[in-house]
């Protein structure tokens, strides 16, 4: 997995970034998901345990596919697969830091609508969130991510 993020980013910083995720309490294996071409792996996409103020939910990200993969459905298979994952454990909420040009596809939507903010406020036309089935609009605050993303 790390090569197909180092590559996909074309730094390491991300492939660090998972890396550290793995080896913290916010590690969902459950939602590591993998995408293979035979033996080999070829993309990558994962949730973490984040927080809505002080309620658990979820960070995607990051999401790598293999440059010599891009462009055939890759990156989209493995999103929808980790949504439905992320439904199906009773998530609530999935949130991201991303192109809306490409996630509203999924459902996503500027976060603020439902009430959540980013950490920082210049990611605001990038901070996107998406409801999964338990979402309740009570869920509503600053999003932190988990502590290795602040070293990115």
């Amino acid at each position: 997995m790390y090569a197909v993020t180092a590559a996909a980013f074309d730094r390491p910083a991300e492939a660090d970034l998972v890396d550290e995720l793995r080896r913290s309490d916010a590690w969902l294996p459950r939602l590591s998901l993998v995408a293979l071409d035979g033996d080999d792996v070829i993309g990558h996409v994962l949730c973490t345990r984040a927080h809505v103020a002080s309620a658990p939910v979820l960070g995607l990200g990051p999401l790598s596919v293999h440059p010599d993969h891009q462009g055939r459905g890759v990156g989209s298979a493995l999103v929808h697969a980790v949504l439905g994952a992320a439904d199906a454990l009773d998530e609530p909420l999935v949130v991201l830091l991303g192109d809306h040009r490409y996630y509203t596809r999924f459902g996503f939507r500027l976060a603020e609508t439902y009430g959540i903010t980013p950490p920082v406020p210049s990611w605001r036309p990038h901070f996107q969130a998406r409801p999964l089935a338990t979402f309740s609009s009570a869920l509503h605050g600053e999003f932190a991510y988990a502590e290795p993303f602040n070293r990115v």
